[in-house]
């Protein structure tokens, strides 16, 4: 696999970046990465994974663009009103880059299709709504050993970590998964969904951008992982954290009591 004369001049400003260049590029090329949501945060990932040359990219999402989604999803624009998101995303990513190849899944990922979706890829990042659709794709990826990057919006705050559960830190332990972190979801209604407590939509921008350099990050190899780090934004005093957790070993998927499901 080699660079074509007008990749080399799209990609010029990574190349020249010590940290990625002609090889990480090519790894760029190579990589396989699935997203779940084409919304608020898949809108800006989709985009930046295409501009950075990711080589094949699948999109998952079952939704159709609505004119509130306007307001942070910019991968879709007014003319896209009523079309499938992954229609809208496709066209979108064509438009930005034809050389990445773009898989339109256009289904809800649940607990029984999420392995058959997730073991097609390399990398996953989840940029889904909802607890069901996160708990599904991380425990699919721990049982496919695949690394996922992660995040969750709220009114002016976010979340990322990355999760490679499926792998043993250098202490030997497992990594922790993202039931170490979350071990199980809150009571339905307990959390006030997007449309019922808004969301701040230059926060999903940030967000989904911070996403796709956490996955060009895990694809490339350099810089320091937020394996067993969460990533936390907060937009009203513009500031950012990071808290560590730990493998759990009371989890029911690596714990040490956990049930042979594999």
């Amino acid at each position: 696999m080699a660079l074509a004369s007008d990749e080399i001049d799209r990609y010029a400003r990574h190349l020249v970046l010590r940290d990625v260049g002609g090889p990480g590029q090519l790894k760029l090329k190579a990589a396989r990465v699935l997203v779940i949501g084409a919304g608020g945060l898949g809108a800006p990932l989709l985009q930046y994974l295409a501009a950075a040359g990711i080589g094949t990219i699948g999109v998952v999402d079952d939704d159709v663009v609505s004119l509130s989604n306007l307001q942070r999803q910019v991968i879709h624009g007014t003319p896209d009103l009523g079309r499938p998101k992954v229609e809208s995303a496709v066209g979108a990513i064509e438009r930005l880059n034809p050389h990445v190849r773009v898989e339109p899944h256009p289904v809800r990922l649940t607990g029984e299709n999420a392995r058959d979706l997730i073991r097609r890829y390399d990398i996953v990042a989840d940029g889904s709504d909802n607890f069901d659709t996160r708990y599904a794709v991380s425990d699919a990826c721990f049982f496919e050993k695949k690394p996922l990057v992660t995040a969750a919006l709220g009114q002016f705050d976010g979340s990322l970590t990355t999760i490679r559960a499926h792998e043993t830190g250098q202490d030997g332990k497992p990594n922790p998964t993202y039931r170490c972190l979350f071990p199980s979801p809150p009571p339905a209604g307990a959390i006030p969904t997007c449309a019922e407590a808004g969301v701040l939509g230059a926060l999903a921008g940030v967000m989904g951008s911070l996403m796709a350099m956490e996955v060009i990050r895990e694809i490339v190899g350099f810089g320091d992982s937020l394996v067993g780090r969460l990533l936390m934004v907060d937009a009203r005093a513009m500031r950012f954290d990071a808290v560590r957790y730990a493998w759990d070993e009371a989890n029911p998927l690596s714990g040490t009591e956990r049930p042979d499901t594999a």
